[in-house]
Formats: structure tokens, C-alpha cells, sequence
């Protein structure tokens, strides 16, 4: 995946200020700016359009897009919904780490969703697991358009082998991936902060990964905008 070094450089340090806040007058107001971009887009008509089991079945190449990642009952699903505005675009499987399927959103015409299978279901079959490995590394490795990958770490639960191999995997495709840390509210502030400066300690050692750690809570919204307006930097950049 080739992206330019200046535009990356310049979505981190972006990113970094969104998550931090700004310091100075020029850097609130364009911090003020980005979200007010991302919350137009992410206003903007969100709609299911396709879903694919297989490489071959992929819909074909259009914009710019964003996968989501994560383990199952990471909150995947109700942090894309909470992004969009709906109770319900996004559907959580009624078995968790079975389904094979991406499934793909269209923001506006803008900015495509792309909503991955969740890995790490205790129950899932071994052959259900390496099928999520292969389908998964060949779509990231084959997609030019995507742009990055959300990968969601839950804030109460301790970080999983299969979130170190998730993060090899994509070190190894070379996507751009954020860190997204779900349920921030379900946790009390100190042991959040101490799970924050775990992940930032796990991003600064891959490569792909941005340097920073961006913390939501799909029930209270808390870091739903600054998690917007770093996605519609994507979109605007593409555009």
C-alpha cells in the first residue's frame, strides 16, 4: 500500500493534535475546522451497497476506503454506527468470529466503509480462523484504494496474541493502520489511561502503525468526532 510520506506525516501529527488538543489559537481553530469536516461527511447518507465472501466477489475499485477491524465483541459494529449516526447500518453477527464477509458502506459518495470479520471467537473452527487469515491478508495486500485500517482494541479487556498477529499481518501487507481503543466509558479514568499508554507503547513497536491512540465510546460519543475528522482528512486527500 503507497501512500505519500508528507500526506502520512502530516494525518499523525493531525491525528496526534486532535486526540491531544490543540496549543496554540491557529491550531484550535484548524482543529475546529477538521471536525467540523468530519462531521459533514459523517453526516452525509451512509448505505450498505455490497458484501463479499471471496476475493473474486469484491466489489469493483472506486474511492478511497477504511476498513474496520477488530476482535469480535470488540464494538465494531457499534462504533461504525455511532460514526454514521444510525442505531443500526452495521449488524454484529448472531454467531461472533463465524462470518467471513466484508461488507461494504458508502459515505456520501465520498468515502467507502469496509467492515471486516471479527477474529479471536474462542468457538470459531481452526479452519474458520485460517480462512479469516488468508481472505483478510489478500484483501489488504490487493486493495489499492484502501486508505487505512481502523484496528479496535476493547478498553477493558487485555491485549490477545491474536491482536499482536492482527498487527503482523498488517505490517506485513503494509497498510496504514490507527489504534482505536472501544468502551472507553466502561472503565474508570485511571485504568484507562494506563490501557492508552499500553497501546501507544504497542503502536510505537510496528511499523505500519500510526504513533497515537485515539480513545471512543460509542455510548457517550466521547472521541467520535476526532475520529471523524481524521477519516475525512482520507477522504479529502483522495478527492
Amino acid at each position: 500500500m503507497v501512500h505519500h510520506a508528507s500526506d502520512e506525516a502530516h494525518q499523525a501529527r493531525h491525528g496526534a493534535r486532535l486526540n491531544a488538543g490543540a496549543v496554540t489559537a491557529e491550531e484550535a481553530a484548524e482543529q475546529a475546522a477538521a471536525l467540523e469536516r468530519g462531521r459533514l461527511l459523517f453526516a452525509s447518507e451512509c448505505r450498505f451497497f455490497f458484501a463479499a465472501q471471496q476475493l473474486e466477489g469484491l466489489p469493483d475499485v472506486a474511492g478511497p476506503e477504511i476498513a474496520f477491524a477488530g476482535r469480535s465483541n470488540v464494538g465494531k459494529s457499534s462504533l461504525i454506527n455511532a460514526l454514521v449516526g444510525h442505531k443500526a447500518l452495521a449488524r454484529a453477527s448472531s454467531q461472533p468470529g463465524r462470518t467471513k464477509q466484508l461488507n461494504f458502506f458508502d459515505l456520501g459518495g465520498r468515502l467507502t466503509l469496509v467492515d471486516m470479520p471479527g477474529y479471536g471467537f474462542a468457538l470459531a473452527a481452526k479452519s474458520v480462523k485460517e480462512d479469516w487469515q488468508g481472505l483478510m491478508f489478500a484483501f489488504l495486500r490487493g486493495r489499492p484504494t484502501l486508505r487505512r485500517v481502523v484496528l479496535l482494541f476493547d478498553a477493558r479487556v487485555e491485549v490477545k496474541t491474536n491482536d499482536n498477529e492482527t498487527m503482523d499481518l498488517l505490517d506485513r501487507a503494509a497498510v496504514t493502520y490507527q489504534l482505536v481503543l472501544t468502551k472507553a466509558d466502561a472503565v474508570k479514568p485511571h485504568v484507562l489511561a494506563r490501557k492508552e499508554a499500553e497501546i501507544a507503547e504497542l503502536a510505537r513497536k510496528h511499523p505500519a502503525a500510526y504513533p497515537f491512540v485515539l480513545t471512543t465510546s460509542s455510548e457517550t460519543l466521547d472521541g467520535i468526532p476526532a475520529l471523524r475528522a481524521s477519516l475525512a482528512e482520507l477522504a479529502g486527500a483522495a478527492a
